[in-house]
């Protein structure tokens, strides 16, 4: 079998990582999104209701005799205390990485030689450990302020906050083995993609 690249896609937020990440499916590689393993993991039936409603048992919802857990209420009961993020992040991190590795795993034996991991705290979190190349999407200041704050809810002190608890932009393009640029249109970053992806193929 051959060897396959894991990628590990970053980038803070209203960077372009979702954009992205739809490229690099449009390229034919498999893409694990970390965000979308914890809905997963928090909707009824996953893996992570159980223990994280033991923990935050204010999240819990039941609805048509189904438990979930409430995400608004999860986000705001964590949302800005270093404590309970932790407490959260603790029984939600191994689950999530369990899920990249099988999804890994699966793409190995259905033969791919490229995979991406869609982390958004990929340094943060220690990802970098876990794939082969790291690449980090990002776009000027006033760019990602304006896509950020144009989603429905989100405030500038929200978009602050958030901020504050992800890594500085800066930082992750200085560790990212790759860096590309998303204020140009999705033409100009799929070419990046493209360039980059041909690049992996050509040294593993």
């Amino acid at each position: 079998m051959r060897k396959m690249t894991v990628i590990g896609l970053t980038g803070s937020i209203g960077m372009g990582k979702t954009t992205a990440a739809a490229a690099f499916r449009a390229l034919g590689i498999p893409v694990h999104d970390a965000d979308a393993a914890v809905h997963a993991l928090l909707a009824a039936g996953g893996a992570g209701v159980d223990a994280v409603g033991a923990a935050f048992p204010a999240a819990l919802m039941t609805e048509g005799g189904k438990t979930s857990i409430d995400r608004k209420t999860l986000g705001q009961i964590v949302f800005g205390d270093a404590a309970e993020k932790k407490k959260l992040e603790d029984i939600l991190h191994p689950m999530v990485r369990a899920a990249g590795d099988a999804f890994v795993a699966a793409m190995h034996e259905q033969g791919h030689d490229l995979v991406v991991l869609d982390i958004p705290l990929l340094f943060e979190t220690g990802g970098e450990k876990r794939v082969d190349v790291t690449l980090c999407v990002t776009a000027p200041p006033d760019v990602q302020r304006a896509r950020v704050l144009a989603r429905d809810g989100m405030t500038a002190e929200r978009f602050a906050r958030i901020l504050a608890g992800q890594m500085p932009d800066a930082e992750k393009r200085r560790r990212a083995d790759y860096v590309v640029t998303t204020d140009k249109g999705h033409d100009a970053m799929r070419r990046q993609l493209t360039d980059i992806v041909a690049k992996i193929r050509a040294e593993s």
